[in-house]
């Protein structure tokens, strides 16, 4: 009886013994068998380098804070290898968010205002060069038209940024994709001749749209404005450039990080990473 128990455990133990100590298959004669890697497909793709321009921080005088977040989301989901940048300029003021009006004695800095949604990792927009990256994305906020151009006080006879004017331009003549949304297209509007872009609808719609005008502002800069939902993108194939209108309405916020999110999506298609 002992001797049946002692051979039923080693059995046993025989059975349960990993896969590596017991059986080995050998390939067919002639045949060296393939590297374990090549049984899981090809390897992985490179990441797209994508750079994220920023205009400040806060919606009245810098960047929108849940673009900038949202663009941020989305691009860690599709895997890209983002770095920040902005303008070491002055704002052109600073506004009491709480109020909705300028606070006169106070001054800031963009870089160092942008440093807090980059989490203090960001450089000088002088630094970008499209050579380094694969595409480009500029949030909105009232930052674009005030800290990145003169839009807001100049409509089309504005000025764009010395470092945002060179950055769009090589990225367009370099054939890589730019994205940007809510007030930003204004920026690609007036630096790149012809360009399509959207910044949503060209009618308020009873208050839907309250910055349905802005519509107008771009035809009269020698661009196409496409008519998009918020939840869409336009993609202007021809120059690259990749726009949608986030807080151009006024909607719940998940809309708005939907049409983001197309925005992103769009533009890493277009790396073609």
């Amino acid at each position: 009886m002992a001797a049946a128990r002692a051979l039923g455990l080693s059995r046993l133990a025989a059975a349960s013994a990993p896969l590596s100590g017991r059986l080995r298959p050998h390939p067919p004669r002639g045949r060296t068998p393939l590297p374990r890697a090549a049984l899981h497909g090809s390897a992985p793709r490179p990441a797209a380098r994508v750079a994220l321009v920023l205009s400040g921080c806060g919606v009245y005088d810098g960047t929108e804070i849940h673009e900038a977040s949202a663009i941020l989301v989305h691009l860690s989901r599709g895997g890209a290898e983002v770095q920040i940048f902005a303008p070491d300029v002055p704002q052109m003021h600073v506004i009491d968010h709480t109020k909705g009006q300028p606070s006169e004695s106070e001054t800031r800095n963009v870089l160092t205002e942008s440093a807090r949604i980059a989490r203090g990792k960001i450089a000088d927009l002088a630094t970008l060069s499209a050579a380094n990256h694969d595409a480009a994305i500029f949030p909105g906020g009232f930052g674009a038209a005030k800290n990145l151009s003169t839009f807001a006080v100049d409509g089309k006879d504005c000025r764009v940024n010395r470092d945002v004017e060179r950055v769009l331009k090589e990225f367009h003549a370099a054939r890589k994709p730019v994205g940007l949304c809510c007030i930003a297209p204004v920026l690609a509007a007036k630096v790149l001749r012809g360009v399509e872009v959207t910044v949503g609808h060209e009618q308020e719609e009873g208050g839907k749209w309250p910055y349905a005008g802005t519509a107008e502002a771009i035809k009269a800069l020698g661009a196409k404005h496409c008519v998009k939902g918020v939840a869409e993108a336009h993609v202007d194939l021809k120059n690259k450039v990749v726009t949608t209108p986030a807080f151009m309405c006024e909607t719940a916020l998940h809309h708005i990080y939907d049409g983001i999110g197309a925005m992103v999506k769009k533009v890493l298609e277009l790396t073609g990473k």
